[in-house]
């Protein structure tokens, strides 16, 4: 039987920080399934940076289809979750669903990868409590509010929970992600 990865998203996650986990995993050898609200091509956006301009910019970015809504996870059946950024997570942090998903990956110390906004998922779930993280910086008053030490680093690794400012950080991100993940879940 495969070891299973989970990554959890929707519409407007940025398309790089779904896609390169998702392929880098499955190149490790791990099945990968990606879960949104529902079954359905999801719109996933490009963030970057243009000359003047005070914050990133966004553009439409690639569609992919869910494998599967919220509903149908079964969170035991998965050895880890990723947590893309983008701006979905702004809204999804609501879907309560979502949160029973995350909270069952907390309670079992099983490994968690997030990215960018993606740990405005895990404050929601109380997840930072005490904990140690990065995220995109502009997210650290958020950080600290969920009761995480910030710090502004490509890649931060308390236990089991790996995470990282944005995809220019993918290769340190993956890299400490894919330590805890052999060391806990190694393909089968």
């Amino acid at each position: 039987m495969t070891t299973k990865i989970l990554i959890v998203t929707g519409d407007a996650a940025e398309s790089l920080e779904v896609l390169y986990p998702y392929q880098r995993l499955l190149e490790e050898g791990y099945e990968v399934h990606i879960a949104a609200p529902a079954r359905k091509k999801l719109q996933f956006v490009v963030h970057d940076f243009e000359p003047g301009f005070d914050t990133y910019t966004e553009k439409p970015g690639y569609t992919w289809q869910a494998d599967m809504a919220f509903s149908e996870v079964e969170p035991g059946a998965y050895a880890a979750i990723v947590i893309p950024g983008g701006r979905a997570p702004e809204y999804l942090r609501n879907d309560p669903e979502l949160r029973k998903i995350l909270k069952a990956f907390f309670d079992s110390d099983k490994p968690v990868a997030q990215i960018c906004h993606g740990p405005l998922l895990t404050a929601a779930t109380g997840g930072l409590e005490g904990r140690r993280v990065t995220s995109y910086p502009a997210l650290e008053l958020d950080m600290q509010a969920a009761g995480a030490s910030f710090q502004d680093v490509a890649a931060v690794v308390d236990g089991s929970l790996v995470s990282s400012r944005a995809w220019p950080d993918h290769p340190v991100w993956m890299r400490e992600f894919l330590k805890v993940l052999r060391a806990t879940a190694p393909v089968t």
